[in-house]
């Protein structure tokens, strides 16, 4: 970490990658979306139409006010910014119509459009699968287990006790009882 180089905040702190980013930022032309553009179309046609809306996009901005009024900013002078983005491309204009509002570009050489490239991983150590660690078998806590043996306890006094009803407590019997047994007899 370094301090903030931007701003100059020596609390503020930047990791040094991007303190480069800062310090030499990548240039890049304002109209390289447009010279992207027509080198990726280079590998299907030889001409391409493009409106002036379409062109504002590819380059992120609108087009100089110029781009809509003077055919002069359209000439093929490699002199000008825009005008080297696509001759870089290896196209050139061929026509532009204000009116209608686009600009025709004619392929004049191939331009090999490059991908960025990715680094590619070079293997030098074989395999090695990612050790697997077997799971726990769950033990349940102290408290879970004195509570399951508490009920298991029960269940076997309860089992154990012959069954008996209690006396003095009477229990509301439901029809269907009442039409199975007589009155004098329970089931128990």
């Amino acid at each position: 970490m370094v301090p903030d180089v931007a701003t100059g905040d020596p609390n503020a702190m930047l990791c040094l990658h991007c303190a480069s980013r800062v310090v030499s930022p990548r240039t890049v032309s304002k109209y390289a979306g447009l010279e992207g553009h027509l080198k990726f179309r280079a590998a299907f046609t030889d001409t391409v139409k493009l409106t002036f809306a379409r062109i504002d996009g590819l380059i992120g901005s609108n087009l100089p006010m110029d781009a809509y009024r003077d055919p002069a900013w359209w000439s093929n002078a490699s002199s000008s910014a825009h005008a080297k983005a696509w001759l870089d491309a290896g196209w050139e204009v061929q026509e532009v119509n204000f009116k209608e509002g686009f600009a025709l570009f004619k392929k004049v050489r191939n331009v090999a459009f490059k991908k960025p490239k990715q680094k590619k991983l070079e293997i030098t150590q074989p395999f090695t699968p990612v050790p697997v660690h077997r799971p726990r078998s769950k033990i349940p806590s102290n408290t879970k287990a004195s509570k399951l043996y508490a009920r298991i306890k029960n269940l076997e006094r309860q089992r154990a006790m012959p069954h008996q009803p209690v006396r003095g407590l009477k229990f509301k019997s439901s029809q269907y009882q009442k039409r199975l047994y007589k009155p004098d007899e329970k089931p128990y």
